[in-house]
Protein backbone atom coordinates (compact mmCIF):
# COMPACT_ATOMS: atom_id res chain seq x y z
CA UNK A 1 0.00 0.00 0.00
CA UNK A 2 1.52 3.49 -1.17
CA UNK A 3 1.81 6.09 1.28
CA UNK A 4 1.08 9.51 0.04
CA UNK A 5 2.70 12.77 2.17
CA UNK A 6 1.45 16.16 2.26
CA UNK A 7 3.94 18.72 3.22
CA UNK A 8 3.43 22.48 3.54
CA UNK A 9 5.96 25.37 3.08
CA UNK A 10 5.57 29.51 2.58
CA UNK A 11 6.83 29.68 -0.91
CA UNK A 12 6.93 27.09 -3.68
CA UNK A 13 9.23 27.38 -6.45
CA UNK A 14 8.45 24.63 -9.26
CA UNK A 15 11.32 24.51 -11.48
CA UNK A 16 15.38 24.55 -11.01
CA UNK A 17 16.75 26.14 -13.73
CA UNK A 18 18.08 29.87 -13.24
CA UNK A 19 14.11 31.34 -12.85
CA UNK A 20 13.33 28.87 -10.15
CA UNK A 21 17.09 29.11 -8.49
CA UNK A 22 17.37 32.62 -8.64
CA UNK A 23 13.35 33.71 -7.14
CA UNK A 24 14.08 31.04 -4.51
CA UNK A 25 17.08 32.60 -2.89
CA UNK A 26 16.21 36.24 -3.30
CA UNK A 27 12.45 35.81 -1.93
CA UNK A 28 14.51 33.98 0.98
CA UNK A 29 16.92 36.85 1.35
CA UNK A 30 13.93 39.56 1.30
CA UNK A 31 11.70 37.26 3.66
CA UNK A 32 14.27 35.08 5.46
CA UNK A 33 11.52 34.44 8.27
CA UNK A 34 9.59 32.07 5.70
CA UNK A 35 10.52 28.47 4.58
CA UNK A 36 11.11 27.94 1.02
CA UNK A 37 10.89 24.82 -1.08
CA UNK A 38 12.05 24.44 -4.42
CA UNK A 39 10.81 21.16 -6.55
CA UNK A 40 12.53 20.12 -9.66
CA UNK A 41 12.04 17.15 -12.30
CA UNK A 42 15.70 16.38 -12.26
CA UNK A 43 18.61 15.34 -9.82
CA UNK A 44 20.85 17.77 -12.11
CA UNK A 45 19.96 20.06 -13.77
CA UNK A 46 21.99 21.58 -16.89
CA UNK A 47 23.45 25.47 -17.42
CA UNK A 48 21.36 26.39 -20.48
CA UNK A 49 23.28 28.70 -22.23
CA UNK A 50 26.76 26.12 -21.75
CA UNK A 51 25.12 23.38 -23.22
CA UNK A 52 26.31 24.04 -27.10
CA UNK A 53 29.73 24.01 -25.50
CA UNK A 54 29.51 20.25 -24.50
CA UNK A 55 29.71 19.20 -28.09
CA UNK A 56 33.51 20.71 -28.49
CA UNK A 57 34.80 22.93 -25.86
CA UNK A 58 33.49 21.20 -22.36
CA UNK A 59 33.49 17.79 -24.08
CA UNK A 60 32.01 16.13 -21.01
CA UNK A 61 28.13 16.90 -19.87
CA UNK A 62 29.23 16.79 -15.92
CA UNK A 63 31.23 19.92 -16.94
CA UNK A 64 27.92 21.74 -17.66
CA UNK A 65 26.14 21.44 -14.24
CA UNK A 66 24.30 23.98 -12.29
CA UNK A 67 25.72 23.73 -8.57
CA UNK A 68 23.08 23.48 -5.62
CA UNK A 69 25.43 25.80 -3.43
CA UNK A 70 23.22 28.71 -3.17
CA UNK A 71 19.99 26.79 -2.37
CA UNK A 72 22.01 24.81 0.42
CA UNK A 73 23.25 28.20 1.73
CA UNK A 74 20.26 29.95 1.57
CA UNK A 75 18.56 27.31 3.73
CA UNK A 76 15.97 26.50 1.06
CA UNK A 77 14.43 22.93 0.63
CA UNK A 78 15.09 20.60 -2.34
CA UNK A 79 13.02 18.31 -3.73
CA UNK A 80 13.01 16.29 -7.02
CA UNK A 81 9.91 15.38 -8.19
CA UNK A 82 7.36 16.25 -10.76
CA UNK A 83 4.32 18.78 -10.17
CA UNK A 84 1.41 17.00 -11.91
CA UNK A 85 -1.59 19.71 -10.96
CA UNK A 86 -2.33 22.77 -9.30
CA UNK A 87 -5.05 23.38 -6.94
CA UNK A 88 -5.53 27.19 -6.78
CA UNK A 89 -8.34 26.71 -4.30
CA UNK A 90 -6.67 24.54 -1.64
CA UNK A 91 -3.17 25.90 -2.49
CA UNK A 92 -2.05 23.08 -2.78
CA UNK A 93 0.32 21.55 -5.38
CA UNK A 94 0.22 17.89 -6.44
CA UNK A 95 3.08 15.58 -7.34
CA UNK A 96 3.33 12.87 -10.18
CA UNK A 97 4.00 10.56 -7.28
CA UNK A 98 0.89 11.52 -5.01
CA UNK A 99 2.12 13.92 -2.95
CA UNK A 100 1.05 17.15 -1.88
CA UNK A 101 2.57 20.41 -0.91
CA UNK A 102 0.76 23.02 0.35
CA UNK A 103 1.88 26.64 -0.01
CA UNK A 104 0.98 30.67 0.69
CA UNK A 105 2.32 31.72 -2.47
CA UNK A 106 3.72 29.74 -5.74
CA UNK A 107 6.52 30.86 -8.36
CA UNK A 108 6.40 28.98 -11.75
CA UNK A 109 9.38 29.05 -13.78
CA UNK A 110 8.31 25.72 -15.99
CA UNK A 111 11.04 26.97 -18.33
CA UNK A 112 10.69 26.55 -22.45
CA UNK A 113 10.26 23.35 -24.23
CA UNK A 114 12.63 22.94 -27.93
CA UNK A 115 10.78 23.19 -31.01
CA UNK A 116 10.12 20.36 -33.28
CA UNK A 117 7.61 21.36 -35.63
CA UNK A 118 4.78 19.50 -36.65
CA UNK A 119 5.06 20.55 -40.26
CA UNK A 120 8.40 19.34 -40.66
CA UNK A 121 8.18 16.11 -42.47
CA UNK A 122 10.90 13.71 -41.63
CA UNK A 123 11.22 15.07 -37.82
CA UNK A 124 10.11 11.69 -36.60
CA UNK A 125 12.97 9.99 -37.81
CA UNK A 126 15.78 7.86 -36.16
CA UNK A 127 18.99 10.57 -35.44
CA UNK A 128 16.62 13.42 -35.70
CA UNK A 129 16.96 15.53 -32.79
CA UNK A 130 16.59 19.39 -30.61
CA UNK A 131 18.57 20.86 -27.86
CA UNK A 132 16.88 19.82 -25.21
CA UNK A 133 17.78 20.62 -21.53
CA UNK A 134 17.82 17.50 -20.13
CA UNK A 135 20.70 15.97 -18.72
CA UNK A 136 19.87 12.41 -20.08
CA UNK A 137 18.30 13.86 -23.27
CA UNK A 138 22.20 15.66 -23.88
CA UNK A 139 23.64 12.21 -23.14
CA UNK A 140 21.86 10.21 -25.01
CA UNK A 141 22.54 12.67 -27.92
CA UNK A 142 26.45 12.83 -27.43
CA UNK A 143 26.31 9.35 -27.42
CA UNK A 144 24.10 8.71 -30.38
CA UNK A 145 26.53 11.39 -32.49
CA UNK A 146 30.08 9.65 -31.51
CA UNK A 147 29.85 7.51 -34.86
CA UNK A 148 28.26 9.82 -36.84
CA UNK A 149 30.37 11.97 -39.49
CA UNK A 150 27.76 14.45 -41.24
CA UNK A 151 25.45 16.48 -39.49
CA UNK A 152 23.39 19.20 -40.46
CA UNK A 153 22.06 21.86 -37.85
CA UNK A 154 18.79 23.46 -38.96
CA UNK A 155 18.19 27.15 -37.47
CA UNK A 156 20.80 30.08 -37.88
CA UNK A 157 19.97 31.86 -34.62
CA UNK A 158 22.36 31.61 -31.51
CA UNK A 159 21.50 28.07 -30.00
CA UNK A 160 22.10 26.53 -33.80
CA UNK A 161 25.76 28.67 -34.96
CA UNK A 162 27.09 27.74 -31.23
CA UNK A 163 26.52 24.12 -32.06
CA UNK A 164 27.21 23.86 -35.06
CA UNK A 165 30.53 25.21 -33.89
CA UNK A 166 31.50 23.43 -31.45
CA UNK A 167 30.28 20.37 -33.81
CA UNK A 168 32.77 21.45 -35.97
CA UNK A 169 35.90 22.06 -33.04
CA UNK A 170 35.07 18.10 -32.59
CA UNK A 171 35.75 17.37 -36.17
CA UNK A 172 32.42 16.26 -37.53
CA UNK A 173 31.67 17.83 -40.84
CA UNK A 174 28.62 20.06 -40.45
CA UNK A 175 26.28 22.01 -42.36
CA UNK A 176 24.22 24.74 -41.28
CA UNK A 177 20.78 25.55 -42.83
CA UNK A 178 19.32 29.45 -42.43
CA UNK A 179 15.82 30.51 -44.06
CA UNK A 180 16.70 34.00 -43.95
CA UNK A 181 19.48 35.55 -45.78
CA UNK A 182 22.38 35.66 -42.99
CA UNK A 183 22.74 33.93 -39.70
CA UNK A 184 21.47 35.69 -36.65
CA UNK A 185 19.87 38.10 -38.54
CA UNK A 186 16.70 38.18 -35.31
CA UNK A 187 18.94 40.10 -33.58
CA UNK A 188 21.68 41.89 -35.42
CA UNK A 189 21.89 44.50 -38.10
CA UNK A 190 23.03 42.56 -41.27
CA UNK A 191 26.54 44.22 -41.53
CA UNK A 192 27.16 42.09 -37.66
CA UNK A 193 25.27 38.91 -39.05
CA UNK A 194 27.03 38.79 -42.51
CA UNK A 195 30.33 39.56 -40.64
CA UNK A 196 29.48 36.75 -37.77
CA UNK A 197 28.92 34.33 -41.16
CA UNK A 198 31.87 34.77 -42.76
CA UNK A 199 33.75 33.64 -39.51
CA UNK A 200 31.60 30.56 -39.13
CA UNK A 201 32.55 29.68 -42.66
CA UNK A 202 36.32 30.54 -42.12
CA UNK A 203 36.11 28.00 -39.15
CA UNK A 204 34.88 25.47 -40.97
CA UNK A 205 31.13 25.05 -41.11
CA UNK A 206 29.31 25.42 -44.59
CA UNK A 207 26.74 27.56 -43.98
CA UNK A 208 23.52 27.57 -46.25
CA UNK A 209 21.64 30.69 -45.65
CA UNK A 210 18.57 32.38 -47.27
CA UNK A 211 17.71 28.27 -48.19
CA UNK A 212 14.79 27.09 -45.80
CA UNK A 213 14.43 23.37 -44.75
CA UNK A 214 11.56 21.44 -47.43
CA UNK A 215 12.11 17.82 -45.64
CA UNK A 216 14.22 15.11 -43.69
CA UNK A 217 14.55 11.87 -45.89
CA UNK A 218 15.25 8.64 -45.28
CA UNK A 219 14.21 5.24 -44.31
CA UNK A 220 13.57 4.57 -40.67
CA UNK A 221 16.86 6.45 -40.32
CA UNK A 222 18.13 10.01 -41.47
CA UNK A 223 19.93 10.18 -44.65
CA UNK A 224 19.30 13.92 -46.11
CA UNK A 225 17.50 17.32 -45.88
CA UNK A 226 15.97 18.71 -49.20
CA UNK A 227 16.02 22.12 -48.93
CA UNK A 228 13.29 24.32 -50.86
CA UNK A 229 15.43 25.10 -53.41
CA UNK A 230 15.79 21.28 -54.35
CA UNK A 231 19.14 21.00 -53.00
CA UNK A 232 20.15 17.53 -50.60
CA UNK A 233 22.37 17.53 -47.91
CA UNK A 234 23.71 14.22 -47.23
CA UNK A 235 23.25 13.52 -43.25
CA UNK A 236 24.02 11.34 -40.76
CA UNK A 237 22.56 13.40 -37.99
CA UNK A 238 19.86 16.13 -37.94
CA UNK A 239 19.75 18.48 -35.56
CA UNK A 240 17.15 21.05 -35.10
CA UNK A 241 17.83 24.54 -33.33
CA UNK A 242 14.56 26.15 -34.52
CA UNK A 243 13.73 27.95 -31.27
CA UNK A 244 11.86 27.05 -28.18
CA UNK A 245 7.88 27.32 -26.88
CA UNK A 246 7.09 28.53 -23.53
CA UNK A 247 5.89 25.56 -20.73
CA UNK A 248 2.97 26.79 -19.46
CA UNK A 249 0.55 22.99 -19.12
CA UNK A 250 0.45 23.37 -15.71
CA UNK A 251 -0.25 26.86 -15.48
CA UNK A 252 -3.02 26.31 -18.46
CA UNK A 253 -4.28 23.69 -16.54
CA UNK A 254 -4.84 25.13 -12.71
CA UNK A 255 -6.83 28.33 -15.48
CA UNK A 256 -4.34 31.03 -15.52
CA UNK A 257 -4.77 33.28 -18.19
CA UNK A 258 -2.38 32.59 -21.08
CA UNK A 259 -1.13 35.51 -23.55
CA UNK A 260 -2.06 34.85 -27.67
CA UNK A 261 1.82 34.05 -27.88
CA UNK A 262 1.41 31.24 -25.53
CA UNK A 263 3.30 32.68 -21.92
CA UNK A 264 1.56 32.65 -18.83
CA UNK A 265 0.46 36.79 -18.18
CA UNK A 266 1.67 38.87 -15.84
CA UNK A 267 2.08 41.91 -14.32
CA UNK A 268 5.25 44.18 -13.77
CA UNK A 269 6.02 42.23 -10.21
CA UNK A 270 5.69 38.84 -12.16
CA UNK A 271 2.11 38.00 -10.63
CA UNK A 272 0.08 36.16 -12.95
CA UNK A 273 -3.23 36.27 -12.65
CA UNK A 274 -3.80 34.87 -9.54
CA UNK A 275 -1.69 37.30 -7.17
CA UNK A 276 -0.62 34.55 -4.87
CA UNK A 277 0.80 32.76 -7.66
CA UNK A 278 3.83 34.38 -9.59
CA UNK A 279 5.72 33.11 -13.10
CA UNK A 280 9.31 33.94 -13.86
CA UNK A 281 11.64 33.25 -17.05
CA UNK A 282 10.59 31.34 -20.12
CA UNK A 283 7.14 30.94 -19.32
CA UNK A 284 6.63 34.43 -18.44
CA UNK A 285 4.95 37.01 -20.78
CA UNK A 286 7.02 39.38 -21.77
CA UNK A 287 7.28 43.24 -23.35
CA UNK A 288 10.03 45.14 -25.13
CA UNK A 289 11.37 47.68 -22.66
CA UNK A 290 11.21 50.27 -25.60
CA UNK A 291 8.13 49.05 -28.21
CA UNK A 292 6.09 47.72 -24.82
CA UNK A 293 5.29 45.13 -27.74
CA UNK A 294 5.04 41.62 -26.66
CA UNK A 295 8.45 40.06 -27.04
CA UNK A 296 9.15 36.53 -27.85
CA UNK A 297 12.50 36.63 -26.39
CA UNK A 298 13.96 33.86 -24.37
CA UNK A 299 17.15 34.47 -22.10
CA UNK A 300 18.38 33.47 -18.63
CA UNK A 301 19.31 36.58 -17.95
CA UNK A 302 16.05 37.87 -18.67
CA UNK A 303 15.26 35.02 -16.47
CA UNK A 304 16.88 35.96 -13.56
CA UNK A 305 16.02 39.71 -13.70
CA UNK A 306 12.30 38.62 -13.32
CA UNK A 307 13.23 36.06 -10.71
CA UNK A 308 14.67 38.91 -8.51
CA UNK A 309 11.49 41.25 -8.87
CA UNK A 310 8.95 38.19 -8.31
CA UNK A 311 11.44 37.25 -4.80
CA UNK A 312 11.21 40.70 -3.83
CA UNK A 313 7.47 41.28 -4.17
CA UNK A 314 6.09 37.83 -2.69
CA UNK A 315 4.46 39.25 0.14
CA UNK A 316 5.43 43.21 0.22
CA UNK A 317 4.38 44.62 -3.33
CA UNK A 318 7.21 47.46 -3.90
CA UNK A 319 6.29 49.89 -6.80
CA UNK A 320 10.56 50.45 -7.18
CA UNK A 321 11.03 47.10 -7.69
CA UNK A 322 9.56 45.92 -10.86
CA UNK A 323 10.61 44.38 -14.23
CA UNK A 324 9.76 47.25 -16.56
CA UNK A 325 10.23 45.26 -19.78
CA UNK A 326 13.35 43.05 -21.72
CA UNK A 327 15.55 44.76 -23.41
CA UNK A 328 17.00 41.73 -25.12
CA UNK A 329 21.04 41.61 -24.35
CA UNK A 330 22.56 38.95 -26.69
CA UNK A 331 26.33 38.22 -26.93
CA UNK A 332 28.09 34.58 -28.24
CA UNK A 333 31.49 33.97 -29.51
CA UNK A 334 33.15 32.73 -32.63
CA UNK A 335 37.08 31.05 -31.48
CA UNK A 336 38.13 35.04 -30.63
CA UNK A 337 35.45 36.90 -32.25
CA UNK A 338 32.39 37.78 -30.53
CA UNK A 339 29.25 39.67 -31.20
CA UNK A 340 27.07 41.50 -29.03
CA UNK A 341 23.22 43.16 -29.56
CA UNK A 342 21.74 45.30 -26.44
CA UNK A 343 17.86 46.71 -27.04
CA UNK A 344 16.58 47.70 -30.53
CA UNK A 345 18.72 47.13 -33.76
CA UNK A 346 18.83 49.57 -36.76
CA UNK A 347 16.53 47.66 -38.64
CA UNK A 348 13.63 47.12 -35.96
CA UNK A 349 13.85 51.11 -35.77
CA UNK A 350 13.26 51.44 -39.19
CA UNK A 351 10.08 48.90 -39.18
CA UNK A 352 8.62 50.80 -35.85
CA UNK A 353 9.05 53.90 -37.58
CA UNK A 354 11.02 55.41 -34.89
CA UNK A 355 12.87 58.44 -35.32
CA UNK A 356 16.22 57.74 -35.03
CA UNK A 357 19.95 58.31 -35.63
CA UNK A 358 23.11 55.59 -35.41
CA UNK A 359 26.62 56.30 -34.18
CA UNK A 360 29.40 54.46 -35.30
CA UNK A 361 33.28 54.38 -34.74
CA UNK A 362 35.53 51.59 -34.79
CA UNK A 363 39.32 51.37 -33.52
CA UNK A 364 41.15 48.66 -31.21
CA UNK A 365 40.19 47.54 -28.13
CA UNK A 366 43.34 47.90 -27.06
CA UNK A 367 46.33 51.00 -26.34
CA UNK A 368 48.22 50.90 -28.18
CA UNK A 369 46.74 48.87 -30.77
CA UNK A 370 50.43 47.11 -31.25
CA UNK A 371 49.78 45.42 -27.97
CA UNK A 372 49.68 41.52 -28.19
CA UNK A 373 45.94 40.59 -28.30
CA UNK A 374 44.38 43.66 -29.62
CA UNK A 375 41.78 43.24 -31.82
CA UNK A 376 39.39 45.61 -33.95
CA UNK A 377 36.12 46.56 -32.48
CA UNK A 378 33.11 47.91 -34.01
CA UNK A 379 30.29 49.38 -31.93
CA UNK A 380 26.92 51.07 -33.16
CA UNK A 381 24.36 52.83 -31.28
CA UNK A 382 20.93 53.86 -31.79
CA UNK A 383 19.62 56.94 -30.62
CA UNK A 384 16.31 58.23 -30.77
CA UNK A 385 16.94 62.07 -32.89
CA UNK A 386 14.78 64.10 -30.71
CA UNK A 387 16.76 63.53 -27.00
CA UNK A 388 19.41 61.71 -28.12
CA UNK A 389 18.70 58.66 -25.79
CA UNK A 390 20.16 55.28 -26.07
CA UNK A 391 17.70 52.62 -27.21
CA UNK A 392 19.87 49.76 -28.42
CA UNK A 393 23.48 49.08 -29.38
CA UNK A 394 26.21 46.37 -30.95
CA UNK A 395 29.37 45.87 -31.08
CA UNK A 396 31.74 42.94 -32.71
CA UNK A 397 35.47 42.39 -31.36
CA UNK A 398 37.03 40.46 -28.76
CA UNK A 399 36.63 38.92 -25.20
CA UNK A 400 35.47 42.22 -23.75
CA UNK A 401 32.79 42.38 -26.14
CA UNK A 402 29.85 40.40 -23.88
CA UNK A 403 30.61 43.17 -20.79
CA UNK A 404 30.91 45.86 -23.45
CA UNK A 405 27.45 44.55 -24.16
CA UNK A 406 26.29 44.40 -20.71
CA UNK A 407 27.42 48.63 -20.38
CA UNK A 408 25.11 49.13 -23.17
CA UNK A 409 22.04 47.32 -21.51
CA UNK A 410 22.70 49.19 -18.24
CA UNK A 411 22.63 52.67 -20.61
CA UNK A 412 19.40 51.85 -22.03
CA UNK A 413 17.47 50.73 -18.77
CA UNK A 414 18.49 53.96 -17.17
CA UNK A 415 17.08 55.70 -20.16
CA UNK A 416 20.68 57.69 -20.76
CA UNK A 417 21.23 59.96 -23.60
CA UNK A 418 23.96 60.37 -26.18
CA UNK A 419 25.42 63.58 -24.02
CA UNK A 420 25.25 61.45 -20.65
CA UNK A 421 27.12 59.27 -22.47
CA UNK A 422 29.64 61.67 -24.03
CA UNK A 423 30.51 63.15 -20.45
CA UNK A 424 30.68 60.06 -19.19
CA UNK A 425 33.80 59.25 -16.45
CA UNK A 426 35.64 56.00 -17.45
CA UNK A 427 38.69 54.30 -16.59
CA UNK A 428 40.99 52.72 -19.13
CA UNK A 429 44.01 50.55 -18.96
CA UNK A 430 46.27 49.45 -22.20
CA UNK A 431 45.89 46.05 -22.22
CA UNK A 432 41.79 45.86 -20.99
CA UNK A 433 40.26 48.83 -22.80
CA UNK A 434 40.08 51.23 -25.59
CA UNK A 435 41.94 54.57 -25.63
CA UNK A 436 40.31 57.26 -23.42
CA UNK A 437 41.45 59.30 -26.27
CA UNK A 438 38.87 57.30 -28.48
CA UNK A 439 36.65 54.96 -26.46
CA UNK A 440 34.63 53.20 -28.51
CA UNK A 441 31.06 53.84 -26.32
CA UNK A 442 32.36 57.73 -26.17
CA UNK A 443 33.08 58.26 -29.97
CA UNK A 444 29.94 56.09 -31.30
CA UNK A 445 27.81 58.48 -29.05
CA UNK A 446 29.70 61.71 -30.41
CA UNK A 447 28.89 60.37 -33.94
CA UNK A 448 25.37 60.12 -33.21
CA UNK A 449 25.43 63.81 -32.04
CA UNK A 450 26.55 65.27 -35.10
CA UNK A 451 23.50 63.41 -37.03
CA UNK A 452 20.75 65.21 -34.88
CA UNK A 453 22.18 68.26 -35.55
CA UNK A 454 22.36 67.76 -39.23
Amino acid sequence: MEVYKMEKTDVLVIGGGPAGLISAVTGKLYYPDKSFTLVRKYEKVMVPCGIPYIFGTLKEIDKNIMGDMPLEKSGINLKIAEISEIDRQKKICKTKNGDEIGYEKLIIATGSEANKPQWLKGAELENVFVVDKSMKYLSELKEKLADKKNITVVGGGFIGVEVSDELNKARFKVELVEILPHILMLAFDPEFAEEAENVLKERGVKVNSGKGIEKIVGDKKVEAVILKSGEKIESDAVILAMGYRPNVSLAEKAGLEINKNGFIKVDEYMRTSDNDIFAVGDCAEKRDFITREISQVMLASTATSEARVAGMNLYKISTVKTFNGTISIFATALGENAYGVAGITETVASKKNIDYVIGLFENMDKHPGTLPGARKQKVKLIALKDFGTIIGGEISGGPNTGELTNLIGFIIQNRMTVNSIVTAQIGTHPFLTAAPTVYPLIKAAEDAIKKMHK
